[in-house]
């Protein structure tokens, strides 16, 4: 710019020392090609953005994951805390899966002698 200025003010021996620019306009197209790239711009930052609290809270589920391995009664208790929280939704129905040697009673009654 210093140069384009000093081209058409020495043969008239002006010095232009400074300038201010007030308004500036762009060409539509340009403002549009910005407008795009700060979108792309904000885009990408929001996928790391998302990435970094997946990676989070995928450590985290690993973590419980590990606390619960370590204790057998954790998971029941994690089960009964996740049926609390569904009955407090007033749901309609609650599906309540039973282990299997649970139920072998049930199913398979002892026989009783009948002979007399």
């Amino acid at each position: 710019m210093q140069t384009s200025l000093d081209e058409a003010t020495d043969p008239w021996g002006v010095k232009v020392e400074r300038v201010e620019v007030k308004d500036v306009r762009l060409p539509v197209q340009l403002q549009r090609a910005m407008a795009a790239e700060a979108e792309a711009a904000r885009e990408a930052r929001a996928k790391v953005i998302a990435a970094e609290g997946e990676q989070k809270a995928s450590r985290a589920l690993k973590e419980a994951a590990d606390v619960i391995t370590e204790s057998p009664a954790a998971i029941q208790l994690r089960y009964l805390q996740t049926l609390n929280t569904i009955s407090a939704e007033k749901n309609s129905t609650i599906i309540f899966p039973l282990p299997i040697d649970v139920l072998q009673g049930f199913m398979n009654p002892p026989r009783q002698n009948t002979t007399f």
